[in-house]
């Protein structure tokens, strides 16, 4: 079945999920692999027709917003800053929080001290694609690594971002199936066990061995691997070179993880937009009296 077909078959089947659990109110979106594409409105356009399900093309600067809100409540609460990248198919966002005058704010009022971002054109899909993602020598690796350097040069911010995280109290916070990998490898999970990883903190030395053990695993071990499966065995390496070139950019002591991103960001920014977070008369839905329930 060609790939569309089979886009439309997994969409059909949350139409169905969404239908039976009475949703009112959603918000869906597609991201790189349709920005990209040459015929990405017409297969928006035909989702709706064949679904029902309208789907929203999101730029990057608003999926790079999302990531954040979705990661926000695992951001260090004594934390200056955080470098927060989250690695896709087709592109991989990198977003600034400067947080050295957030004044205690924290969740997703986060969001407000995003200082710049860059949203770089390759994913593990188009990196494995074009260096090869089954048998990664040592000099394919590397290559990879170095694609990922050319395209950190146009970020901006990065002298700005590398001063700051001399100071020390920087973190580094990744939502991605890469880094979820690395850490169910760390802790040598026999399935993967996302509250074992979720909020989890990696050291750099950790994340540096985590990454060197799977570049010297061959494609039928990580195959076997239980945290990786045959599924992410020819894309994971690529994520590793993404996130070695990033580290070799920007070097920080701790990396948390994150089993989390764009979906719990649309969740965070409906319900702020209802005032979940709010109190008083301006709450969504009237006011709430004393002793009621």
């Amino acid at each position: 079945m060609p790939a569309m077909e089979r886009a439309i078959e997994a969409l059909e089947s949350c139409r169905r999920k969404l239908s039976e659990r009475g949703v009112q109110r959603s918000r869906l979106i597609a991201t790189e692999a349709c920005r990209a594409a040459e015929n990405g409105p017409d297969f928006i356009e035909r989702v709706q027709r064949e679904t029902g399900l309208a789907l929203e093309i999101v730029n990057r600067e608003t999926e790079a917003r999302l990531a954040v809100a979705g990661c926000a409540s695992l951001v260090d609460r004594d934390a200056d800053g955080v470098l927060l990248f989250d690695i896709g198919g087709g592109s991989s966002e990198i977003v600034w929080l400067d947080l050295r005058n957030r004044c205690g704010a924290r969740g997703y009022a986060l969001t407000r001290f995003i200082r710049a971002w860059i949203s770089l054109p390759v994913g593990v899909v188009n990196l494995a694609e074009r260096h090869g993602g089954m048998h990664v020598t040592h000099a394919t690796f590397e290559a990879m690594v170095e694609d990922v350097s050319d395209h950190l040069q146009q970020f901006a911010f990065g002298s700005a971002l590398s001063e700051a995280i001399s100071s020390g109290a920087v973190h580094m916070l990744g939502t991605s199936g890469t880094v979820t990998t690395l850490a169910g490898v760390h802790f040598g999970l026999r399935r993967y066990d996302r509250r074992r990883v979720d909020g989890a903190w990696l050291a750099d030395e950790d994340v540096s061995a985590m990454i060197e053990k799977l570049r010297s695993m061959p494609y039928e071990e990580r195959v076997g691997n239980p945290c990786i499966g045959a599924d992410r065995a020819d894309l994971v390496l690529a994520g590793c070179a993404i996130l070695e070139a990033i580290r070799r950019r920007w070097s920080c002591s701790r990396l948390r993880v994150a089993d989390r991103g764009l979906r719990e960001g649309i969740l965070t920014e409906l319900m702020s937009a209802d005032g979940v977070w709010k109190t008083g008369p301006a709450r969504r839905g009237g006011t709430r009296q004393k002793g009621t329930k």
